[in-house]
């Protein structure tokens, strides 16, 4: 392995980077009072330990107080950052890696109502898309202040020890001057490229003249809007050998695309079922072009890939993020030739898209993500071993016998059906979503490493799980669609289910009613309508697919709205009749008595599930703590305390939607955080 072009160090300026392996800039939103403490340092410094080369913090740290972070960001202008970027930044060394972090101005990517309700301003009034905020046109004394903020916020991180910093340009105040679509001003700040660029060369140089030259400073920045009347590739191109031969810079970090809608974003950082890596050969175009150290990050999930940008001559460094959100330790599987131990990422964008609705950034299939300091990596081992029984084999049952198998366990699991994967094995069997089942082929691997025992077709009731003997039972049966919603016509529905499993055949015209707001919905949208038939998704929220969030709609919406798909909002189904040979369909409103009629031969119902619970049931009253889970040690990450006579009968746990309808990381979480102690 020591010829692996991964792990061959390399040099940035004075700074030596002991691979080729980064964490790009990224918020995770875990900043408290807008400083990285507890849970920010943790995050990093488990991926520094692993063996990460560099960790690039904060995406982005904002500098300027009309800079107000639309989620959770660190605020650069706050003097008191320095000493918790300090307290980062020397874990991380402690650990052998280097540290940066990005630095920005939002400029009109924020809203006016966010932190002290200051006038959004950009080099014109275009408001974002995404943002909505309509901006106040650049004055003189703002570019001065501007300028004056980022050199401050670079000092105070020169302050902090950090190894160097990286500029934020794309989608932000210093892009928003690059193109042709946000600036609309006159020289010197406006007209040609090199004008557009002025006020970027400003702020470089008045860091510079603060930190001194020998201090890192690189851009992260898009090569190609790919945007009508936006910037081009070769626009991009001139951009990359000004930055280079300014002297201002040490490093590029190059994207492609533009971030001012979803879809932008999306194409920008794709998400599962689109294509790995997209903008790697654009990178490798700007290294070539350049000559300059270039730095790259756009779904680059797996190690084979990341290999390939670095043996190739496309990429200095390659950024994994999103796959250190998954495997923290990939670095270290990598040195230690354990790359099929990796746990894949696979592209579900849980982390991103729970960042752009206000919560933390958290993996779908690695629980202990942004919880370093409550839930391990590493599993440690138990005290004594138990006999562990496990009803049920999809994502909650199999991470629970993961957990409890590296924990030194025996470990049983029943399963009714002869595939484990549950509701996630239904879910990849559309082509988008393949890349799903990755979180239970790696959860078996890792089960069938340490011996877990697995009975498929077997439908275990008390008796069968009795015979185990069991010291601890774990209940992980999962749900089965509600579809009794209705006042009348019940009887005359499938479930999405229905039609993602193929037992049921797509109608021709078909009602899809969503009360759900999940997946399964437009999954079963996307099969129907593939078909050529006529779709109409029925929601009663304000909204359809909350719980698919932003990007991960995309997708979606590309293929929907390709055919004939209809999307009507604040309606609910109240009941459906038959007619002849069709479905007469009643729709009432939340707001008022209103009624609409819709006549279709199919209705289709997404109203989740159902815990199928009698199992859990019929073993509570045996168990001797009664299926009772002490929530405060639950939360706190602490040991559930015995119940009844130790030796005098097993416990009896449930997790998942065997307790109510949920989503996976949901179920990933409840195995973890109840089978790390057991």
């Amino acid at each position: 392995m020591a010829q692996d072009p991964l792990l061959q160090p390399f040099q940035l300026k004075h700074l030596t980077l002991r691979n080729r392996i980064m964490i790009t800039s990224h918020e995770p939103a875990y900043p408290e009072d807008g400083m990285p403490k507890g849970r920010y340092r943790a995050y990093h410094a488990e991926r520094a330990k692993a063996g990460v080369a560099l960790t690039m913090t904060a995406g982005s740290a904002a500098v300027s107080r009309d800079s107000p972070p639309v989620f959770n960001n660190i605020l650069a202008w706050k003097d008191e950052v320095v000493g918790w970027m300090k307290q980062l930044v020397d874990e991380c060394h402690d650990h052998g890696a280097a540290v940066m972090i990005q630095l920005t101005h939002l400029g009109r990517r924020t809203r006016w109502d966010k932190g002290d309700w200051l006038p959004v301003l950009a080099p014109s009034d275009e408001r974002e898309a995404a943002h909505r905020a309509f901006p106040k046109r650049l004055e003189d004394w703002d570019l001065a202040r501007i300028k004056t903020d980022f050199a401050d916020a670079a000092e105070r991180m020169k302050a902090a020890c950090v190894d160097g910093i990286e500029l934020e340009a794309y989608g932000h105040l210093l892009e928003q001057f690059w193109s042709p679509l946000t600036n609309d001003l006159e020289a010197p700040y406006g007209g040609s490229l090199e004008n557009r660029l002025r006020f970027t060369t400003e702020v470089l140089g008045a860091i510079r003249e603060r930190c001194g030259p020998d201090f890192i400073i690189g851009l992260r920045y898009t090569g190609d809007q790919v945007l009508p009347g936006g910037m081009t590739e070769a626009e991009g191109l001139r951009v990359s050998q000004l930055l280079r031969d300014s002297g201002l810079v040490d490093f590029l970090n190059v994207v492609r695309g533009h971030i001012d809608t979803d879809a932008g974003l999306t194409d920008l950082i794709p998400v599962q079922g689109m294509r790995n890596a997209p903008h790697l050969d654009f990178a490798g175009q700007i290294r070539r072009a350049t000559g300059f150290p270039t730095f790259h990050a756009a779904k680059i999930p797996d190690v084979a890939t990341a290999r390939h940008a670095i043996a190739s001559g496309l990429l200095d460094m390659v950024g994994m993020t999103r796959a250190h959100m998954a495997d923290p330790h990939l670095v270290r599987k990598v040195i230690e030739g354990r790359e099929d131990d990796i746990r894949p990422c696979v592209g579900a964008n849980y982390c991103l898209d729970r960042i752009y609705q206000g919560g933390m950034a958290f993996c779908l299939h690695n629980a202990a993500t942004g919880r370093e300091e409550t839930m391990p990596h590493d599993i440690p081992p138990a005290p004594a071993p138990r006999r562990v029984t496990i009803v049920g084999a999809g994502p909650a049952g199999l991470e629970a016998a993961r957990v409890a198998a590296a924990r030194g366990h025996k470990v049983t699991v029943f399963e009714a059906a002869d595939q484990p994967g549950g509701q996630v094995r239904l879910t990849a069997r559309q082509e988008r979503r393949r890349e799903m089942i990755s979180i239970i082929s790696w959860r078996m691997a890792m089960c069938q490493k340490h011996g877990v025992t697995f009975n498929f077709n077997t439908l275990a009731d008390a008796d069968a799980v009795l015979a185990t003997d069991p010291d601890e039972v774990i209940i992980a049966t999962g749900g089965l669609p509600h579809t009794e919603v209705l006042a009348t016509g019940n009887e005359l529905t499938c479930s999405a289910w229905d039609i993602l499993s193929g037992d049921v055949k797509p109608g021709a015209n078909v009602l899809i009613f969503d009360d759900a707001g999940d997946h399964a919905a437009l999954q079963a949208a996307d099969v129907i309508a593939a078909t050529g038939a006529a779709v109409e998704i029925v929601t009663p929220d304000r909204s359809f697919a909350p719980e698919v969030m932003a990007m991960n709609l995309v997708p979606y919406m590309r293929s929907l709205q390709r055919r004939d798909v209809t999307f009507t909002v604040t309606w609910r189904l109240i009941s459906v009749s038959r007619e002849g040979n069709q479905l007469r369909a009643t729709l009432g409103s939340d707001y008022g008595d209103m009624t609409r009629q819709r006549l279709v031969d199919q209705v289709v119902v997404n109203h989740g599930t159902r815990p199928l619970d009698e199992l859990y049931f019929d073993l509570k009253p045996l168990s001797r703590n009664l299926g009772e889970v002490d929530y405060e040690a639950l939360v706190a990450g602490r040991t559930q305390p015995e119940a009844g006579q130790p030796g005098s009968g097993f416990r009896l746990w449930r997790i998942g939607d065997a307790v109510a309808a949920r989503n996976t990381h949901a179920a990933i979480y409840d195995a973890l955080r109840l089978t790390k102690d057991l």
